[in-house]
């Protein structure tokens, strides 16, 4: 019985050495990817928006002009059919 739990303690060892092991040589690869990454294509600066005209005075809100009102009918027949299920 002993010659058993020691076989089992050796082989859980092994198996927790292979997992940590290959842990750490995820953790180290994917920071190497990611710094060569960022090194060679780097993220783009972000671009500033124009911003828009102002309104004239009979004009109603931006938001509420800037939306297609086939669109806002679309967003809210979706509401409502995801709230009446």
């Amino acid at each position: 019985m002993n010659n058993l739990m020691s076989d089992g303690f050796g082989l859980m060892l092994l198996g927790m050495g292979f997992v940590f092991t290959f842990l750490c040589l995820l953790i180290v690869s994917t920071t190497y990817m990611s710094k060569l990454i960022n090194r060679y294509f780097p993220e783009a600066a972000p671009v500033a928006k124009k911003t828009m005209a102002a309104p004239s005075a009979g004009a109603t809100s931006t938001s509420a002009s800037a939306t297609d009102p086939k669109i806002a009918a679309a967003i809210t027949a979706a509401i409502h059919q995801h709230r009446n299920r």
